[in-house]
């Protein structure tokens, strides 16, 4: 099943921090520890445009991604996906204030010349486990 359910958008909707895995150019992984949040069909990741999992991206849109429940280790989902829309402008910009209200409680910094993406990632593979 390649379909978020109500308890896995709970468990990406979370402040549960993720590991997202893209794949260099040359097929070696490279993984990033993220926030995440979720919608009813897909995972979204903020980044900043240029680091080098958003350059992998826009190379190559396949990732990984897993979550672990904060709570409880033995709680975790691994999707795996492909990034279906790179979004710049307002809606990653608002994205990010949300996630860092979800994870540090206060309000996102906002760093200059640096462009906020927001990725929508469509699942095509997921592994529960803890459920």
């Amino acid at each position: 099943m390649n379909e978020l359910t109500a308890a896995d958008r709970a468990l990406l909707g979370a402040p549960n921090f993720a590991w997202i895995v893209t794949l260099n150019p040359d097929g070696s992984p490279q993984a990033t520890l993220t926030w995440i949040d979720a919608t009813e069909t897909h995972v979204l990741v903020n980044t900043a445009a240029g680091r080098k999992k958003d350059r992998n991206v826009e190379r190559d849109p396949r990732v990984t991604i897993t979550v672990q429940q904060h709570d409880d280790p033995y709680r975790w989902i691994s999707i795996q996906g492909v990034v279906d829309e790179r979004e710049i402008g307002p809606g990653a910009e608002g994205h990010i204030a949300e996630l860092a209200h979800a994870y540090d409680g206060r309000d996102w910094t906002a760093v200059d010349g640096q462009v906020r993406v927001r990725w929508r990632v469509r699942p095509t593979h997921i592994i529960r486990y803890g459920e």
